[in-house]
Formats: C-alpha cells, structure tokens, sequence
C-alpha cells in the first residue's frame, strides 16, 4: 500500500502488483504494475476509480482511515476495465448512498460486470461537479482505450485524472511522483504499456491529446504508474509521438526457425544492414522473445523484416501468433521485407505475403524463399533485401 497526497485534500491510495506474470493475462510484466485511485475528501467525499480486487480489503480500509466515520458520496469512474473498477462492488456495500459517476456509456458496464447502479450521474463533456471547494470537470476520450473512457479535470489544482491514458507498467518503488524517481526505468515500461495497450487506437489517441489541449495541466495522475508534476512532457510527447507512428531510423528482424536455416537468413540481413549503418537493428527469434517486446520496437523503427520456415504447409506458429497480433492492432506506416525457408513444401513465405496485402505496409524487395539450406545465390537476394531497405531509410 502506498499513500500520498497531491494535495491537502487529495489523497493518492496505490498498490504494487508483484505476483501477476501477464497483464490482462497476455502481456508479460517482470516489473510489476501498480493501480492507483484517488480520494478527494471536502464537503462531499470523491474516489476517482478504484483498484483490482485482490486489494479491496485493505482499499477499504485505507479509505476509512482516512475519511473515519464519514461515508462516500461519489465514485468518479473513468474507466471501467476491472483492474480499476475492482472494488465498485464494495464500495456500493459499505456506502450504499454512493452516487455512481460516469458518461452515457459507463453504466452498461456497470450492470453488466457488478449491478445494476441504484444512484448515478451521467455526465457529458465539460459538465462540472462541485464537492465544496473542489471542482471536478469531465471529458469523453473514447477507445482510450474502451469506449466509455472518460478523463477527470480537477479545475483549481489543474490536475488530469487521466485513467488509463499516459499510465506505464511497473511497479511504484518507493517513489511516486515523476521526479522522485529514475524515469530511464520508466522509459520501457511506458511505451511497452502504450504499445500493448494503447497502441490499437492511436487515431483515438491523437483525439484525445488535441480535446484535451486547452486544459492547463500540472500534474496527471492515471490509474498505473507514476504521478507526472514536474516534467510532464516527458510522457506527452512520448504518447503524441508513438500515435503519430513518428519512427527512428532502424529495423526489427523477426523469424522463426526450426532448424536454423532461416535464422542464418535473418542473420545475413542484419549485418548487410550494419554494413549500411543501420545501428538500430533488433533480431528477435520468435519463439524466445514475447510480442509484448517485439511490438514495442516495432513502433520504435521504421523497417520491419520477417521470415518464416514452412511448418504443415504454413507459417510456424510464433511468427504466425506475432503477424495475427500486428494486424489486429493495425499498425501503420512501416516498410516491409519478407523472406522464408521451406523443405519439401512452401506455406511460410505465401503466408507472410498474405499479411503484407491485408496490413498495406510499403514492401520494400520481392519476397526471398531458400530450400534448405542457404546457398551462396539466396544469400546474394538477402544482401539485396537488405540494400533495398536501408536505401528507403536514409531516404
């Protein structure tokens, strides 16, 4: 348990997931996560969201610790996902004349994961709520990353309760707040979150960034993570950057390799890029490295490569769970190259071209395919895969 203020009245309550190895039961992470609410006690007594419900027990506690015999009057939900919505359910137990805050869409949630809400107040943009001195105001940003997502404005503190947007895996060691902490630690927990997370809606994404452009922001404190007072365009830039899809010059070579031969063409790509000064190049063997990772860098490097050996007449299934992935998230902008390696039937390399026609990125070579082996003339055609996309790097 963690406990903070931001302010005299606003009282931050995290909690350190040590023990989850996948985030929403998918996306590994080694460094933990953390789920952060916030209490605002003045003449009327506000959560903003709540936390996963391993930590209701002592959530509830800390609360009445804090508010003693007094009750809640509302719970401002931005985000319904359950790690944040965890303790709803108790709460409305302990406090059964809680009003439920939240847009047009956050009360079918509500009903459909808890109950049917008894006391609510739907909201719309810019709408105010007044808890004595302190003001609350409200904003949709859809699909960031549910539909019913909304941010909470406190207007005279000027603080972002902004739920799931500019959040980051990792757990809270110690210290809370962006400046009481090592933010070169942070810089691949927040991107591998927005990349695993977010990165499907960057469209929503930038939305969100310019309806919320007229708020004067001093601090945003979201639902995992640290709290961002002091610098806090080292998050925004970062989450404008990654929606824009504004990439750095390098390539993420991927493949998968029963065998090894189409490791050792994976392997001649990445030097021949070398060679060309390409410095960013990261070689990933599927079956070792989760997408988790592998996405990340994908939305960090422009160039993409991927190679496959046939398996039953198709791709081997770690390439084939990575491309499904890439996809569904419809990542845009990339340059593409592909090459494969069969034994006695194709399936990897027509496979992976029917991923380049569904994702449109911008194939850089023809489609490389070895038959066993790797001879000196395949090896030749790599050099020139790799040619043809470090020439489309450097423009």
């Amino acid at each position: 348990m963690l406990q903070t203020n931001l302010t005299d009245n606003i009282h931050f309550l995290g909690f350190n997931d040590r023990r989850t190895a996948l985030f929403e039961n998918i996306w590994p992470i080694p460094h933990g996560v953390s789920y952060n609410s916030y209490l605002i006690v003045d003449e009327k007594i506000a959560l903003v969201d709540t936390v996963e419900r391993q930590f209701i027990d002592d959530y509830l506690d800390q609360v009445e610790l804090i508010i003693g015999d007094r009750k809640v009057d509302y719970l401002i939900i931005n985000h319904m996902e359950p790690d944040h919505s965890g303790a709803l359910k108790a709460l409305v137990t302990k406090y059964p004349d809680i009003i439920l805050v939240g847009n047009k869409k956050t009360f079918g949630f509500v009903e459909s994961y808890y109950l049917k809400p008894a006391h609510t107040l739907e909201v719309k943009d810019d709408d105010i709520l007044s808890l004595g001195k302190t003001r609350l105001q409200f904003r949709a940003i859809p699909m960031v990353h549910w539909p019913e997502t909304m941010v909470t404005y406190e207007i005279d503190n000027k603080i972002l309760f902004s739920g799931d947007a500019f959040g980051s895996y990792g757990t809270l060691d110690g210290g809370i707040f962006d400046d009481e902490i090592n933010l070169d630690f942070y810089e691949v927990e927040v991107m591998r979150y927005f990349t695993n997370i977010v990165g499907k809606y960057c469209a929503h994404t930038q939305r969100a960034i310019k309806k919320l452009a007229d708020l004067e922001i001093k601090m945003i404190a979201a639902t995992h993570g640290p709290i961002w007072r002091t610098d806090l365009n080292w998050v925004l830039s970062r989450y404008n950057k990654w929606s824009n899809y504004e990439m750095d010059e390098g390539v993420v070579i991927v493949y998968g390799s029963m065998y090894g031969n189409t490791q050792k063409m994976a392997e001649t790509v990445a030097r021949r890029l070398a060679e060309r000064g390409i410095k960013n190049i990261r070689v990933y063997d599927s079956s070792k490295t989760h997408s988790s990772y592998i996405i990340n860098d994908i939305f960090k490097y422009k160039g993409f490569i991927v190679g496959s050996c046939a398996y039953n007449n198709a791709l081997f299934p770690n390439v084939e769970t990575l491309i499904s992935t890439i996809a569904h998230m419809g990542i845009k902008n990339h340059l593409l190259g592909i090459f494969g390696n069969y034994s006695w039937n194709g399936g990897g390399v027509k496979n992976l071209m029917a991923f380049a026609d569904s994702i449109q990125w911008d194939l850089v070579h023809d489609p490389i395919e070895e038959k066993g082996n790797l001879k000196v003339s395949t090896r030749e055609e790599l050099v020139a895969l790799a040619d043809a996309m470090a020439d489309r790097l450097k423009g």
